[in-house]
Order: C-alpha cells, then sequence, then structure tokens
C-alpha cells in the first residue's frame, strides 16, 4: 500500500453517495456541515460554490471540487441567490428534466476520528479547474461516472462506488501535483522519506527499526531521521508506532479478528502489549472501541 490509498482507506466508511441534477434560471441550494468529504462537479452550464466563511468560488464546466472536511456551503446561480437557497434535499426530490446548468454532486462517509495527516491537511475547498490537457485522469473518472449515471446498465451497483472512490483519489492526488505548500506533499516528493513511508506503508508489522528503515531509504539514520522528522512531523518510529495503532483501530471496526491476529498483523508481541498502546493512543480499550464501533449506525447513503 501506498500513503494515499491507506489515509483513504482507514477514514471510510460505507459506500459513497452521488446524484446528477440539472437546473435553470435563478436557483440555490444549501447543504449543512457533515462528517465526510463532498464533491462537486459542473457537467453544463455554471454556478457558484459559497462555503461556509469562506470566499465564493465561480465553477465553470468540467470544474470539480472536493470539500474533504464536510464544510456546509451553497450552491447557487449567483452569490445573489445565496439568501433565498433551499435544503438541498428538496432540490433533488423535484428534479428538472431539462436544465441550463447539470451537476454530478456526491458525499463519502468518513471516521473523522482516525484521520490521516495527510487528509486533515487538505484545505476546506479543493478547486480543480477544467483546463485543457491537465488532470487527464480525473476528466476521464468524470466522463465515465457522467455515462453510468445516465443509463443504468448491467453492473452499475458495483461500477458506480468503485468510480466515485476512483474520483476522491484523483481529486487528492491532482491537488498534490498542484499545490505549493503542504506538509504530505513535500514528504511525498522526497525520495529519502517517500522511500520510508513507503517501507513502513507495506509492511507495518515488521520489525523496524530506524537503522533499518535508514538503509532502505539507502541513507544513514542521522539523514533520515532529520529529513522524516522534518517533514512528517514526528520520528520514523513514533509515526510507525501510531500508524500500527490506526490500522488495528481500523481492524477493530472492520473486521472480527480476535485481539492476538490483530496485535501480530500490525507489529505487536502479544495482545496485552497492543491493548496497553490502544487505550494509551485512544483513551479507550480495545474492547470497548470494538463496541462502540459496532453500536454506532451505519452511515446514511443520502443527502441527510
Amino acid at each position: 500500500m501506498d500513503v494515499v490509498s491507506d489515509a483513504i482507506s482507514v477514514a471510510h466508511l460505507g459506500h459513497p453517495w452521488s446524484h446528477r441534477v440539472r437546473t435553470s434560471g435563478s436557483w440555490g441550494v444549501r447543504l449543512d456541515p457533515y462528517d465526510g468529504a463532498g464533491f462537486h462537479v459542473v457537467l453544463k452550464g455554471h454556478c457558484w460554490l459559497l462555503p461556509d466563511g469562506g470566499t465564493p468560488v465561480p465553477l465553470g464546466v468540467g470544474d470539480a471540487v472536493l470539500l474533504p472536511h464536510g464544510t456546509g456551503h451553497v450552491l447557487a446561480d449567483s452569490p445573489a441567490d445565496a439568501e433565498r437557497a433551499v435544503p438541498f434535499e428538496h432540490w433533488i426530490a423535484e428534479p428538472s428534466a431539462r436544465g441550463e446548468t447539470e451537476l454530478l454532486c456526491g458525499r463519502y462517509w468518513l471516521d473523522c476520528s482516525r484521520m490521516h495527516p495527510l487528509m486533515t491537511e487538505l484545505p476546506e475547498v479543493v478547486h480543480l479547474p477544467n483546463r485543457v490537457g491537465g488532470h487527464r485522469e480525473l476528466r476521464a473518472a468524470i466522463d465515465l461516472l457522467a455515462g453510468e449515471l445516465d443509463e443504468r446498465r448491467p453492473g452499475s451497483c458495483v461500477a458506480l462506488p468503485n468510480l466515485l472512490d476512483l474520483l476522491l483519489v484523483y481529486m487528492i492526488r491532482s491537488w498534490m501535483a498542484e499545490t505549493t505548500g503542504g506538509a504530505w506533499p513535500g514528504a511525498l516528493g522526497d525520495p529519502v522519506t517517500a522511500a520510508a513511508l513507503r517501507a513502513l506503508h507495506t509492511n507495518p508489522g515488521a520489525p523496524w527499526s530506524t537503522d533499518r528503515l535508514a538503509a532502505e531509504a539507502g541513507v544513514s539514520r542521522p539523514t533520515l531521521a532529520r529529513r522524516f522528522t522534518t517533514l512528517v512531523g514526528r520520528p520514523p518510529m513514533a509515526y510507525l508506532t501510531w500508524w500500527r495503532l490506526i490500522l488495528a483501530a481500523t481492524m477493530l471496526r472492520n473486521t472480527p479478528d480476535t485481539l492476538a491476529t490483530i496485535a501480530d498483523r500490525v507489529g505487536y508481541g502479544s495482545p496485552y502489549a497492543l491493548s496497553h498502546a490502544f487505550q494509551r493512543e485512544f483513551g479507550t480499550t480495545p474492547g470497548r472501541y470494538r463496541a462502540q464501533a459496532t453500536e454506532r449506525a451505519t452511515p446514511r447513503q443520502g443527502p441527510g
């Protein structure tokens, strides 16, 4: 696994949701804050994105926008229509057969309690304008999604959620390629730090040490420690400890595996050692954590 794939996987809950909408005239819709990430793609026409407390963003044909932290916002024909915005649920309940503006809107359900710092570093709004020759993979994914939504064909129930997951990867990848700041694009762009991260994410349960990891990255121990700590924000072994516990929490939530099995998979010598480290990190025992995760309701698949 790589860092971006892992960062998405540990936070991902349930199936993503999407809806294609058409509208015309003066209009405005409101989406309240939520736990997850939202996205919009303009397939036809134009509109405005008005994030709560943020700067209005004009959107044109082919533009994609990701709201990775579930920021409340308004979509409208113009900023002046924001005050008359209706709840998004009302809007999609009365679809327009034809319209001057067509949007692909969707949502990913995320567990915000275990977000990788790569995900938390994303800005409130990631605007990816349509440009000739730019983000070709993203454009291809958008075209495929629009086609599946236009005409439900055999296999659509499998194709749609997988295409939506692919869209999320491409939006994050496009942001990383374009951003001029941010720690994680820098960390993954540094060959030494990237090599160390790749090794840790590929085999987190291995008996890593700073010396062994430095050899894997092809540098001295002081060089690895300095570059990794500067770019990632914590030393290599501290990052590994944190990541192992995040993986353990994910397995407790998503699998019926015993604590002994999970401990072995994430590099702990015994269930007791894992339980002690887990309680120190999360403030609860693995058993209570699993019980609470089971009790939580399955995320709703619609906009509410």
